[in-house]
C-alpha cells in the first residue's frame, strides 16, 4: 500500500460531503424572517418617526405613571417592583438601547437622501448656469449683429426728417403740390 492510501481517511458519512444529493428541508420552529437592508431601514425610519410623536410621548408617560402608581398604591402582595423601580429602569434602558441605533440609522438614511438631493440640485444649478451663459452669449451676438442693421427707431427718425424736409419745400414754394421725391439724372 502506498503512503497516500494510508493517509487517506475512510469514507465520511457526514451529510455535507454528499454534494450530489440535495439537503433535506428541516422543519423550523419559528418562521425565518428575512429583511433586506432597505426594508430594515424603512422600518427603522417608521420607528424613529413614531417615537417622535406626541402619541408615543403621552403613551410612555401614562405607562410610567401607571407603573409607579400601581407599585406605590397597590397592596403589598400585588407589588412587583418596589420603590427604586429597578425593573422599570431596566425596561426603559432596554427600550433606549434599541431606540438609539434605530434613530441613528434613520438619521443616516435621511442624510444620504439629503446628500443625493443636494447633488441633484447642484447638477441642475450647473445646467441652469450653463444655459444662462449660453443665452447671454447669444443675446450679445444678436446685439452686435443688430448694430449694423437699421432699427425701427432709426427708420422712423429718417422718415420724419424726410417728411419735415418735404413740408419745408412745399411751404417754400407756396404750393400744395409735392415735389418729386427723387430726381434722377442720367
Amino acid at each position: 500500500m502506498s503512503e497516500r492510501a494510508e493517509r487517506r481517511p475512510g469514507p465520511r458519512t457526514v451529510r455535507g460531503d454528499k454534494l450530489d444529493q440535495p439537503q433535506e428541508k428541516r422543519a423550523r420552529v419559528f418562521p425565518r424572517i428575512t429583511l433586506t437592508q432597505e426594508a430594515f431601514g424603512v422600518l427603522s425610519e417608521q420607528f424613529a418617526r413614531f417615537m417622535g410623536t406626541a402619541q408615543f410621548l403621552i403613551g410612555m408617560t401614562v405607562f410610567v405613571a401607571a407603573w409607579i402608581a400601581w407599585n406605590v398604591l397597590a397592596p403589598s402582595p400585588l407589588v412587583f417592583d418596589q420603590f427604586p423601580f429597578i425593573f422599570l429602569t431596566l425596561m426603559l434602558s432596554l427600550q433606549a438601547s434599541y431606540a438609539a441605533p434605530l434613530i441613528l440609522l434613520a438619521q443616516n438614511r435621511q442624510a444620504d437622501r439629503d446628500r443625493v438631493a443636494l447633488e441633484q440640485d447642484r447638477a441642475r444649478d450647473e445646467r441652469n448656469l450653463a444655459d444662462t451663459e449660453f443665452l447671454t452669449r447669444e443675446v450679445a451676438s444678436l446685439r452686435l449683429a443688430l448694430r449694423e442693421q437699421a432699427t425701427r427707431d432709426f427708420v422712423r427718425s429718417e422718415l420724419r426728417s424726410l417728411l419735415d424736409e418735404l413740408d419745408s419745400r412745399t411751404t417754400a414754394r407756396g404750393t400744395d403740390e409735392a415735389p418729386p421725391l427723387s430726381q434722377h439724372t442720367d
